[in-house]
């Protein structure tokens, strides 16, 4: 994964932390951070139907779901 610049990194989380406290997601909180999803082909091959979804967040990029997983298990 490429490196996010520092000042990008700091922008973004200073416009998230602003949506820490929502009880309920919002519009407005979903569209801020987030630039495209994009959902992949359904894969049927397993017998379940299985689809990849990835977010493109604005101003770092992809976050894999390895790392996000990194951070729910710490």
């Amino acid at each position: 994964m490429p490196a996010i610049p520092d000042q990008n990194l700091e922008l973004f989380i200073e416009r998230v932390q602003k949506y820490a406290e929502l009880d309920e997601l919002t519009p407005c909180a979903a569209h801020e951070p987030i630039k495209a999803i994009y959902a992949g082909a359904p894969d049927k091959s397993s017998g379940k139907r299985r689809q990849s979804v990835y977010i493109q967040y604005d101003l770092i990029g992809f976050i894999p779901l390895d790392e996000l997983m990194k951070q729910e298990t710490a």
